[in-house]
């Protein structure tokens, strides 16, 4: 059924800037340039981030045109395969999500560590304060939506400007710094380096994954759009056309600023980066406002996540205690409780930035790649649909391409950090472990009634 407020293509543009840009910016270009043995991959990995970008935002507005769906990928997934992996992927969707929140929390610890000493700061100061951010907007979301979305109104503000001021540091040319590329042990053969510039890549990725990432929401629009067959695509290639462009400005300036080999040093890239154009005063001002940033983004994955669970809970494939609300406020409140928690052991168990990553973008290979695929499936089982005025992508190959990416990311980390990878398939394993026991849990109860 189409909304009779349908999304103009301004509009859309919007929203798909909103999706995708973010706090990771702020971080990931350092631990995208540790992964890159020269500065062509490291500029690569953003143009190409770019294009997986486009090519994921393109896939999932067909899946949500396809079929129009709301509180979560379940019903999509479990209609395209079969319920055991529609819980499994949205299980590991919401535990990516967690991760992201956990990573981003980090973000913004160290930067108003800033603010202080440094020697007073370690990682599990870091986490606490990420984990004191994390429960006090867990406690004013347990206050109803109404108090949580007004906190969200200064978010793109925030994010915008912080990003056009790193933008305007560019102009900064008196602060450009004086390039010494160092590339360890180059090979003389010419093969052998390729095959590392390759690797190095696929590392180089890993980050700019997490930073380009949010695009797969535009699965709950493809619906929801005027004209999709023309605003859909020119909506998703301005708007991440826009995002890429800003993110690669910045990371230009990272590089001409402070210096290739010295962006793999910092953790907190912007602060140093404004320190040098602005002076101290703006840079510490700098990082308070991100904090707030921060703390924003934390707020709208509290928001929505408790959503997914609520979809399955309602579905059966979570306890009915998922979808629960407060009778006075309609907050989630077990869901809610559940994220956040989620949130806070993933932040202790790993503690830094770059274990929380890969973590987190291991998982979304799973989730990406699983969700994509069901594109594939859904125009056999949708056919009738064809002409009909739903959103059909142009170039279909343009899905095989980002699930070829995303697997060669999902490689890259298996390669790089074994050990969370196998915790990663772990849990994916033990999601589909537990559909069958609560499954075979519910058949049973439903017999014996």
């Amino acid at each position: 059924m189409k909304s009779k407020q349908q999304l103009g293509l301004f509009s859309f543009i919007m929203i798909v800037v909103g999706l995708v840009i973010g706090m990771g910016i702020f971080r990931t270009a350092a631990t995208s340039a540790k992964g890159a043995i020269e500065p062509s991959v490291y500029f690569s990995a953003w143009i190409i981030g770019g294009f997986i970008a486009i090519c994921g935002a393109l896939t999932f507005a067909e899946i949500g045109s396809r079929m129009p769906t709301t509180g979560g990928y379940y019903k999509v997934f479990s209609y395209a395969y079969h319920p055991s992996i529609a819980f499994g992927v949205n299980c590991i969707i919401i535990i990516s999500n967690a991760a992201g929140v956990a990573g981003v929390a980090i973000i913004g610890s160290g930067y108003i560590a800033k603010l202080f000493p440094s020697h007073l700061w370690t990682d599990i100061d870091k986490a606490l304060l990420s984990s004191a951010g994390i429960i006090a907007f867990y406690c004013l979301n347990l206050f109803g939506l109404k108090a949580s979305s007004l906190v969200q109104n200064i978010l793109m503000l925030i994010k915008i400007s912080m990003v056009m001021l790193l933008v305007a540091c560019l102009f900064s040319t008196s602060n450009y710094a004086e390039q010494t590329h160092i590339i360890i042990n180059k090979p003389t053969n010419e093969l052998t380096h390729t095959l590392n510039w390759i690797q190095s890549l696929g590392v180089a990725l890993i980050a700019v994954s997490f930073t380009c990432g949010g695009y797969e929401h535009t699965i709950d629009f493809g619906s929801e759009v005027k004209n999709p067959t023309k605003n859909i695509p020119r909506g998703i290639f301005i708007g991440i056309g826009v995002i890429i462009a800003l993110y690669l400005l910045v990371s230009l300036c990272y590089y001409l600023i402070i210096g290739f080999e010295n962006i793999k040093t910092e953790n907190e890239i912007a602060y140093v980066l404004v320190n040098k154009v602005f002076g101290q005063a703006a840079a510490k001002t700098f990082s308070f406002f991100l904090f707030l940033g921060v703390l924003a983004y934390v707020n709208t994955q509290l928001m929505s996540n408790p959503r997914l669970m609520f979809a399955m809970g309602d579905e059966g494939t979570l306890p009915k205690i998922f979808s629960k609300q407060n009778a006075k406020t309609q907050v989630l409140t077990f869901a809610l409780t559940v994220f956040a928690a989620l949130c806070i052991v993933i932040l202790f168990f790993a503690q830094t930035f770059d274990r929380i990553l890969n973590f987190s973008i291991f998982l979304d290979c799973f989730g990406m790649v699983a969700s994509s695929a069901a594109v594939f499936i859904l125009r056999k089982k949708t056919k009738h649909l064809n002409g009909a005025g739903i959103y059909q992508m142009k170039y279909k190959f343009l899905t095989l391409l980002f699930i070829i990416a995303y697997s060669f990311v999902g490689i890259s980390i298996a390669i790089q950090t074994p050990n969370v990878a196998l915790i990663g398939l772990c849990v994916l394993m033990a999601f589909v472990i537990i559909y069958y026991l609560f499954a075979k849990k519910n058949k049973t109860n439903t017999a014996n009634h």
